[in-house]
């Protein structure tokens, strides 16, 4: 995969931070046993990918579960990015993308909030 826009690992997940500070904090302080890790590649050419149990799916059997964990590409972001600027922007879209899928969210309703 061609990188457009190099960034080190470092970098881009001081992105990761900063975008997960974006998040409203009444809406953070509700994010449950979530790990989140940035990796280099996807096998699958994606820019993220939620791997759980979303809250709205959570009953009271809910206990002693490994986090649910959320993966962000390094690799497949910069690709598709032309500056830097493009790369913080993925990254926040990314990053929301997949804590709302978390929280319950699907695809589609995703979409329809401009959330793609």
């Amino acid at each position: 995969m061609a990188v457009v826009v190099e960034l080190t690992r470092r970098e881009f997940e001081e992105l990761v931070a900063d975008a997960l500070d974006e998040i409203p904090p009444e809406l953070a302080g509700l994010i449950d046993n979530v790990v989140i890790t940035v990796q280099d590649e996807s096998p699958d050419g994606l820019l993220g990918l939620y791997e759980g149990i979303p809250l709205t799916e959570r009953g009271d059997s809910y206990f002693g579960v490994l986090p649910d964990q959320i993966f962000i590409y390094r690799a497949d972001i910069c690709a598709i990015c032309e500056t830097r600027e493009d790369v913080v922007e993925e990254v926040l879209i990314t990053v929301v993308h997949e804590i709302a899928h978390h929280f319950g969210i699907d695809d589609a309703r995703l979409h329809e909030l401009g959330w793609g």
